[in-house]
């Protein structure tokens, strides 16, 4: 059994959007000089957005607070999601790697959401 999570870097589900964040970025990098302040600026401050209102969320004190932060994440990932088939079909990226990433992840973020509005505790892995 894990210890509770002491900081928001102990979250699994911030981890992974934070790795989601460092790919997003990885990727971008290839797009086209055009997409700068469009389609590249916005997808990367989305992704920013998924890993910073979890942290911001996590110091909340009450449960409507965390749950506000946490819906907010889920809506900047599926900003995320749209980025990523716009991309795709523009041809400036192969979308299943960070597509199977963002699946992960709105499930694990789902399942912290739904915990904290139940106030069930989270299994453990």
């Amino acid at each position: 059994m894990r210890a509770p999570a002491r900081g928001f870097q102990d979250l699994i589900v911030w981890q992974k959007s934070h790795a989601f964040v460092l790919q997003v970025y990885a990727v971008t990098r290839s797009f086209p000089k055009d997409e700068l302040y469009g389609l590249t600026s916005q997808f990367r401050r989305a992704a920013v957005s998924i890993a910073a209102n979890i942290a911001e969320g996590f110091r909340k004190q009450s449960e409507p607070d965390k749950i506000r932060f946490l819906n907010m994440a889920e809506g900047s990932l599926e900003e995320c999601r749209y980025y990523l088939i716009l991309g795709h079909d523009l041809g400036h990226l192969d979308k299943q790697l960070l597509w199977e990433s963002s699946e992960e992840i709105a499930r694990i973020l789902n399942a912290y959401r739904s915990a904290i509005a139940t106030k069930v505790p989270l299994r453990r892995r």
